[in-house]
């Protein structure tokens, strides 16, 4: 058993030296701190249980029931996390109610917690001897479905960030909270373990087998927290001009007057219908302007920008996207792009290498590109380019 208290000892110290680097980091600062509180209560858990492992004590064992009721939180905690790190929602009194399963499971322990002497060291003795039954039958299916729950509904929040980043955003990719879904991935391995040690009798999978693998994701779980990128929670509304500017150097005359309507309009203007007898003007305007003004070589080109340059609102040029031409922003924009690059990969005068055209042409990662190119042309880049080239030699 020593080696698990070296192993939870490891854990914790990580978890509680990671916890205010958290709190302290600008970068998503509100979702961040929700991460920290996290991330210190998984190491106050684990440096509970190896304090107890190393010299169990009955004073420490009250401890130790408390922390069990901890993964009650985890849940809770992560669901917390995302919802904050994806819609900049602040934390609110009513989100107390997210604390429900851990005052359910402090109630069912009060018994246990608050024990006198007697029964406290018979409690103990039988933790030890692996004999503790749960306090009710039915504890540990509310617990797996108490935790789950919140995992599943964390995920679901992510999955509706990503399409909506999509809809605003050409760099997308660099916001699809990659790291998120690892942190997910993993409170769902140490839930399957947790289940095949209630299920079954395998030799090896315990207790303590449960909290090893808690103790390794909370290093993980410390170090995707400080590597995380900066996430756009909200979306834009008037912002400062920017690259998209410097690109277009000449528009329509009477541009400016539009844009400041596009500036204060909103999706709330938006009409249900699809026969809004702009959206063709709408999606000729767009695509002069990615013909002549390349705005799709702005790497972190945002269909606010887009709207401002074209002078429609944003929800009309979202529309005309979505409907028009069938796809999302991020797609739209990612068509462009591989447009360009297919022009300039088909040109025997450009030697520039495959990934310097990339990011030429607005991509800002090899991954996303190879990805669009094959999407929109069934091939991969370098097989595109011998093609052609081939073919021009014919």
């Amino acid at each position: 058993m020593s080696h698990w208290v070296v192993i939870y000892a490891i854990g914790a110290a990580q978890a509680l030296l990671l916890a205010p680097a958290l709190w302290r980091r600008p970068a998503n600062a509100a979702a961040n701190r929700v991460l920290a509180a996290w991330l210190a209560l998984v190491g106050l858990d684990l440096a509970v249980k190896a304090a107890f492992l190393a010299t169990p004590a009955p004073a420490l064992f009250r401890v130790l029931l408390l922390v069990g009721t901890f993964p009650f939180l985890y849940g809770t905690f992560f669901y917390l996390y995302v919802r904050t790190l994806t819609t900049a929602r602040r934390l609110v009194w009513r989100d107390l109610l997210h604390l429900l399963g851990f005052a359910v499971a402090l109630a069912l322990f009060a018994p246990g917690l608050l024990a006198d002497a007697a029964l406290n060291a018979e409690l103990m003795r039988q933790w030890l001897s692996r004999a503790l039954p749960p306090p009710v039958p039915w504890y540990s299916l509310f617990l797996y479905a108490w935790s789950l729950s919140y995992v599943v509904a964390a995920l679901l929040r992510v999955v509706r960030y990503r399409r909506e980043v999509r809809e605003r955003r050409s760099d997308a990719d660099r916001m699809s909270l990659r790291w998120v879904v690892v942190m997910a991935l993993g409170q769902v391995l140490i839930w399957a373990i947790a289940l095949l040690h209630d299920t079954t009798r395998i030799p090896g999978i315990d207790y303590l087998l449960v909290y090893g693998a808690v103790a390794v994701w909370a290093c993980v779980l410390g170090y995707l927290g400080l590597m995380q990128a900066p996430v756009s929670p909200e979306r834009e509304g008037e912002a400062a001009a920017t690259d998209v500017d410097a690109i277009a150097a000449v528009d329509d005359p009477g541009a400016g007057a539009s844009a400041a309507v596009a500036a204060v309009s909103s999706p709330e203007a938006a009409t249900d219908s699809a026969d809004d007898p702009r959206l063709p003007e709408v999606q000729a305007r767009l695509q002069r302007l990615m013909d002549e003004e390349a705005l799709y070589l702005a790497p972190a080109l945002t269909i606010a920008q887009v709207a401002r340059r074209s002078g429609y609102p944003e929800y009309l040029v979202s529309m005309a996207i979505n409907r028009g031409f069938g796809c999302t922003f991020w797609d739209y924009i990612n068509r462009q792009r591989i447009g360009a690059a297919c022009r300039c990969l088909a040109d025997p005068d450009d030697g520039r290498t495959i990934l310097d055209i990339a990011y030429a042409c607005g991509f800002t990662s090899k991954s996303t590109f190879n990805a669009a190119f094959k999407r929109e042309t069934a091939a991969t880049p370098s097989a595109w380019r011998a093609r052609r080239a081939q073919a021009q030699a014919c």
